[in-house]
């Protein structure tokens, strides 16, 4: 292969969608470097693995030689991305912005060289744009083309509020694009409309328009629905290495395989390999223990890795409850309380849905039995221990 395929080969890696493929097999022949963003909103103080999968793919691409810009959006972050929601998100203020991007900058650094990248904020020239530039900007589209868009369309038909400040935010995304000149935009396969509003807006300049990368929404530790910090199905980057180790060792065997394409960075022809012992009779569970020090140690080090690990066989594998754990009094009421409830009052799951979502997937235990009713209502005082998942504990005595 030339370099140029190689280097194709290395980009189109897991990716969901090219557009355009061609353009990009030239981009690629003329041997340049190309200018390539990726733009973060700092919505949440952390990133979790799922924000990994883009930021993962634009490693791959600094170490291809190419000049990579880590957009924070803090301007359209106090817009609040439209995408996928069926309801207007909830504007951040300045302060929370600014803050979250802090913490953005540090994390990213985990997976992309600093002396190598670029960070920028859109702020920089979206702020300077003023009020008749956002006009003229507004002026480039129709509703009736925002409301081409997927998520719009629904809420639109469901009778969904639909705020006007919504349909700027693909407008200044595509405009990012205007003002970094950039030759190549990632984005997850729900930003689909958001990435070609930049190609859109960059032909309107004259530009050569932007080759848009288009990776998959990783699924959660649920293996259905994307990794969300407000589902509770994610793995933070800045979790604990015991609680990483905990969450990795919890996904499925076949969801395994799909973290393996999208966030290990061994070659593919190594993970072969590991699929080939597994179909040998090899055990998937140490295929599983592989990944997880992989991800620990990217996001620690080795060692923390490995005492994961062992901390891991000793309070699971041994079937021994960990040796420190939250200790709660809650008054039973008169009328008693829905085990629903208890869960949450415990913290042990952020809401009573998600507590009758657990016990469904048989998830609950206490005192080490597993729980099966989820309308179970508990009317007599005593102490016990309650877990949720292979992670989270809790000795309760209720009085």
């Amino acid at each position: 292969m030339t370099d140029w395929q190689t280097a194709f080969a290395e980009i189109k890696r897991g990716s969901e969608d090219i557009l355009l493929e061609e353009e990009l097999i030239e981009k690629l022949k003329e041997g340049k470097p190309l200018k390539i963003k990726a733009g973060f909103d700092p919505t949440a103080p952390d990133l979790h693995l799922g924000h990994t999968v883009l930021i993962n793919k634009l490693r791959t691409l600094q170490q291809l030689g190419h000049e990579i810009i880590f957009l924070i959006g803090d301007f359209t972050g106090m817009i609040g991305d439209p995408s996928g929601k069926n309801v207007t998100r909830k504007p951040l203020s300045r302060e929370d912005v600014l803050a979250n991007a802090e913490t953005y900058k540090e994390q990213v650094f985990k997976i992309l060289d600093p002396a190598k990248t670029q960070v920028r904020f859109n702020s920089e020239w979206m702020s300077n744009l003023g009020a008749d530039g956002m006009i003229k900007l507004a002026a480039r589209q129709t509703v009736a083309r925002m409301l081409e868009r997927d998520d719009f369309k629904k809420r639109y038909a469901g009778g969904q509020p639909i705020a006007i400040h919504e349909f700027l935010y693909p407008l200044v995304q595509g405009w990012d694009s205007v003002a970094l000149q950039s030759d190549m935009e990632l984005g997850g396969t729900d930003q689909r409309f958001n990435l070609l509003m930049g190609r859109e807006l960059q032909k309107d300049e004259g530009m050569r328009p932007q080759t848009v990368l288009m990776m998959p929404l990783l699924e959660g530790l649920d293996g259905v629905q994307k990794m969300s910090k407000s589902l509770g199905n994610y793995i933070g980057i800045t979790d604990t290495p015991t609680d990483m180790f905990g969450k990795m060792m919890s996904i499925s065997d076949d969801l395994m395989w799909r973290y393996y394409d999208l966030l290990s960075f061994k070659p593919l022809e190594d993970i072969a390999a590991l699929k080939q012992q597994v179909a040998d009779g090899a055990n998937p569970r140490d295929m599983k223990i592989l990944l997880a020090k992989e991800i620990i140690a990217r996001f620690h080090d080795i060692e923390a890795a490995e005492a994961a690990h062992q901390d891991f066989i000793q309070r699971f594998s041994k079937n021994a409850l960990p040796d420190e754990m939250p200790e709660l009094t809650i008054s039973l009421p008169a009328d008693g309380l829905a085990i629903a409830n208890l869960l949450k009052d415990a913290e042990l799951v952020g809401s009573t849905s998600e507590a009758l979502r657990m016990i469904k997937q048989g998830a609950v235990k206490v005192d080490g039995e597993k729980l099966e009713d989820g309308k179970l209502v508990l009317t007599e005082s005593g102490t016990a221990v309650y877990q949720v998942g292979k992670r989270k504990f809790a000795r309760i005595t209720l009085q």
